[in-house]
């Protein structure tokens, strides 16, 4: 089966105190301890932020490493790539990290990944990237349309209720026609999407929404998707 589970906001980085979308995560796997390799390359691979990823998931049960394309940590970048069972990949700027991906070959790599069924997981950057398209701030700091790998078909907005631009950025865009018809999701809210096909909506905060954004001609229209709140259910 073939996996993504794409996070508007929440995780190890924004919610430290509260794991239920990483136990989510970790849950999805088909192994009892799997193997979970952050790629951090958004954000320049920054220390603090991967320090945090170990410092959260070695708490949980699971064998985590990372992946470093600027200090490289890796003698074969495909095999070490292949032999995860979860890849988590963290938020920043989406432009550069694709860019570099591209650059390493590890956007065909990632797609060999997908294939084999190993889970694609992230956050923000690492939300948007596995769809056609995503709402990004990477270039000069202004909303716009990116084009991403195109695993999983229509747009993606994450941080929908977490920065005040996003939603009308979101629907301009859309109204326009510059972008396609997506998701978008409040901070705390994973898409869980099975075999390209949206399985579960599911939340580590009671309140986040997630919502299917269309457009009838030049009209942005938005239905409000059932929500899961991690915190009701057993891990």
């Amino acid at each position: 089966m073939r996996q993504v589970i794409a996070m508007g906001g929440g995780g190890f980085s924004m919610e430290p105190d509260n794991p239920l979308l990483d136990q989510y995560i970790l849950s999805q796997a088909h192994t009892d301890v799997p193997k979970i390799c952050f790629i951090p390359t958004a954000s320049g691979d920054a220390d603090n932020y991967v320090e945090r990823f170990y410092e959260a998931f070695e708490k949980l049960i699971c064998t985590p490493s990372h992946l470093s394309l600027f200090s490289q940590n890796f003698i074969d970048l495909k095999a070490y790539v292949l032999q995860q069972d979860i890849l988590y990949v963290g938020g920043g700027n989406t432009r550069n990290m694709l860019s570099l991906w591209k650059e390493w070959g590890l956007d065909t790599i990632l797609k060999a990944a997908y294939k084999k069924g190993i889970i694609l997981a992230g956050i923000s950057a690492g939300s948007i990237c596995w769809f056609e398209e995503g709402v990004t701030d990477s270039m000069n700091n202004n909303l716009s349309k990116i084009d991403c790998l195109g695993f999983l078909t229509g747009s993606n907005c994450p941080h929908y209720d977490g920065e005040s631009n996003r939603r009308p950025s979101y629907h301009e865009l859309m109204a326009s026609g510059k972008m396609k018809e997506g998701y978008a999701v409040d901070d705390g809210v994973a898409l869980h999407f099975k075999d390209e096909k949206l399985s579960a909506s599911v939340s580590s905060r009671s309140t986040a929404k997630a919502y299917a954004v269309n457009r009838k001609t030049s009209k942005v229209m938005e239905r409000e998707l059932p929500v899961t709140y991690l915190g009701d259910c057993k891990q």
